[in-house]
Parts: C-alpha cells; sequence; structure tokens
C-alpha cells in the first residue's frame, strides 16, 4: 500500500491518510471488501503515531468508506447512500464555486477543471 504523507505539511496528519485512502478507493487501487493494514502495520510502515491512523480508520468509517470488523480490522466498503453523499457534495461545492466566483474564474475553467480531475477516477 502506497502512502504519501506530507509531514511539513499544515493539513492533519490524520486527514492526509483519510484522503489518500479516499483516492486510493477513487482509482480503484482499493476495492470494495480490501482489508487495510492493521493500525499498527499502517503506523510503523508511514512512521506515524497507532492514535493518528486509529482516527483516520474512524474518520473513514463515520464517512462510510471502510466497516470495521474485529477480526478482519477496517475494510473497504463504500457507503452507498447517493442522497447523503450528494448533499454534502453539493455544500462543499457551493463554498468552492462561491471562492471561483470571487477570484473571477469562469464557469468553463471550472468545467474544465472537473473534467481533468475527473478523467483520474473513471
Amino acid at each position: 500500500m502506497l502512502i504519501e504523507i506530507d509531514f511539513n505539511s499544515e493539513e492533519a496528519l490524520y486527514l492526509q491518510l483519510c484522503n489518500q485512502i479516499i483516492l486510493g478507493i477513487a482509482t480503484s487501487r482499493f476495492r470494495e471488501g480490501d482489508s487495510l493494514p492493521s493500525v499498527r502495520q499502517l503506523a510503523d510502515s508511514i512512521g506515524i503515531n497507532m492514535h493518528t491512523v486509529n482516527k483516520a480508520y474512524t474518520v473513514l468509517k463515520q464517512e462510510g468508506y471502510v466497516k470495521v470488523d474485529r477480526r478482519k480490522g477496517a475494510i473497504v466498503s463504500v457507503d452507498i447512500d447517493r442522497m447523503r453523499t450528494l448533499s454534502e457534495l453539493k455544500k462543499e461545492l457551493q463554498v468552492i464555486l462561491a471562492k471561483s466566483c470571487c477570484k473571477n474564474i469562469s464557469k468553463e475553467e471550472i468545467h474544465g477543471l472537473i473534467e481533468e480531475i475527473y478523467e483520474d477516477y473513471i
């Protein structure tokens, strides 16, 4: 498993870890049913505290990306609740688009960025 953590980043380590796993799911590096490394294994392999990994796994569970099984650990299990996800996405996009409008970024430029980024996930 290739997880890249930037120890110089201002972004919290657990958020970086969450984002890396979400990107891995989106790009099919991690598939439905795949087991993620144990908290201890992942902490040791990337050199971070076990509590940080545990927090990341907890957030991923709460957001519907993994389920946690006492025997198998964290397993990729993408939440199929589309309506909730679409609602959350809309809220996030509203802020991003408002920021873009304030910076005079055009609708066409935004669409271009979306197409460019989305190509990585299909």
